[in-house]
């Protein structure tokens, strides 16, 4: 096993690569890149990074040219053969190359594309423009890149035995909470943080804790996977995600009245529903609101495996998923329900306690998994913080994202409200955006 402290230490040099290969990135991507090839393969999209903790301010922590010498780095990169192969060749849930071959062709030449770089009150302002498949394979490197960057300009100052004792506390904060977890009878657990990881070296330890501590899903244990294709890749364990709010974000976008704008996320889902089967029908249903996506989905969705819950308060939210299905005739049991917002382990426990049995519970752990240095600095400087990378708009009309926690609202004013409008805004639950 790597000690993470003596590479920190040693790996000081003026360019040491964050992103080493293009598949170090989230499962989910690659999966709607694919679709989104297929779809809508000359849509233009703006993405553009969001650092929603205004207090962190970025571009006074790190350098702007070492960030450029990160990005311009991975936009070197291009598939490895055993990338490509794997891809091609892997099975993952239960379906043997999920990826097309003219997709595999198109991805075998890929690069990322050119981004620009602007500094605006101490933040930094980074998009990316151009057709949608192209460039929405930014937003995980961005955020490693970002993320991994504001790390190392804190343990860059720390002394060898500063690091050891930094990286000791840390492991036993994760054995912790791993020891705690492993008591959750039937527990379904995956890793879901690569975009706000404290560095890939520590995600990688990360899961390899989760392996040793809970058990591959594969023989029996809690550990389903990891999202990240990289690591599952060398660790020969499940590649996991399915979409995102990218998706329901850029169609409402394009949609071309209200009405359209109203059908919008079920459009997305009808799509992928033609591409997918199985654990890959997933429902995210919050773009706009759970309660209203699911007042008015049409009785095919809930046929679908289940639900991802990822913002406002998740217990009210999967009831509300309990009811929808039983009303529709179908066994919740059945259903496979996963929660992914913010999770730490008391959180996980008492989901878990209250809904293990009435569906099949599972969790994405992310940022607090694979970035919880939280009490271990002065002045948090190594706490996890809210940066995201969005869709800001597509063919010139801008995205929005309501939420069911109002302070993940984002877009124009006047769209925002225009949304409101058309989807509602009941069962909104304002929380603490940690990340």
């Amino acid at each position: 096993m790597v000690d993470i402290a003596t590479r920190v230490y040693n790996h000081k040099w003026k360019i040491d690569p964050i992103i080493r290969s293009l598949i170090d990135t989230d499962f989910y991507k690659l999966l709607m890149c694919q679709s989104i090839f297929r779809n809508s393969p000359d849509t233009v999209v703006r993405f553009s990074l969001i650092n929603r903790s205004k207090d962190i301010r970025l571009a006074e922590m790190i350098d702007e040219n070492v960030l450029r010498m990160q990005l311009d780095y991975a936009r070197s990169l291009k598939l490895s053969r055993g990338e490509s192969t794997w891809l091609r060749g892997n099975t993952f849930y239960g379906k043997r190359q999920m990826f097309r071959s003219d997709f595999m062709e198109w991805f075998d030449n890929y690069q990322l594309p050119e981004y620009d770089l602007q500094v605006k009150d101490g933040q930094y302002e980074l998009t990316f423009e151009g057709k949608w498949h192209e460039v929405m394979l930014w937003e995980i490197p961005a955020l490693a890149i970002l993320m991994e960057l504001r790390s190392r300009a804190v343990v860059n100052q720390m002394r060898r035995f500063e690091l050891q004792v930094l990286y000791a506390r840390a492991m036993t904060r994760i054995w912790e909470k791993i020891n705690v977890l492993k008591e959750l009878e039937g527990l379904k657990i995956a890793d879901f943080g690569t975009r706000r990881r404290h560095s890939h070296l520590w995600q990688d330890w990360c899961v390899q804790a989760m392996l040793e501590g809970l058990g591959d899903s594969a023989n029996g244990g809690a550990f389903t996977g990891t999202s990240n294709c990289l690591i599952a890749m060398r660790r020969d364990i499940e590649a996991v995600g399915t979409n995102a709010h990218e998706l329901p974000m850029v169609y409402a976008a394009l949609a071309e009245n209200d009405e359209a704008l109203k059908q919008a996320p079920y459009k997305v889902l009808a799509d992928w529903h033609e591409e997918h089967e199985g654990n890959l029908r997933i429902i995210l249903p919050d773009t706009y609101g759970t309660e209203g996506f699911l007042n008015d989905a049409p009785d095919w969705l809930a046929g679908w495996t289940g639900i991802r819950i990822d913002s406002g308060d998740p217990a009210p939210l999967a009831e509300k998923a309990i009811k929808w299905w039983e009303a529709r005739g179908e066994d919740p049991r059945e259903k496979l329900v996963i929660f992914s917002d913010g999770l730490d382990v008391e959180e996980i426990k008492a989901l878990h306690a209250q809904f293990h049995g009435r569906v099949k519970c599972s969790f994405g752990w992310g940022t607090l998994l694979t970035n919880d240095f939280r009490g271990f600095e002065p002045d948090g400087r190594l706490e996890p913080f809210s940066l995201v990378c969005k869709a800001i708009s597509a063919n010139g009309h801008p995205t929005v994202k309501l939420s069911d926690n109002p302070n993940k609202a984002m877009g124009p004013q006047s769209e925002i409200e225009r949304y409101r409008r058309v989807f509602g805004a009941t069962g909104q639950v304002a929380r603490e955006v940690i990340v």
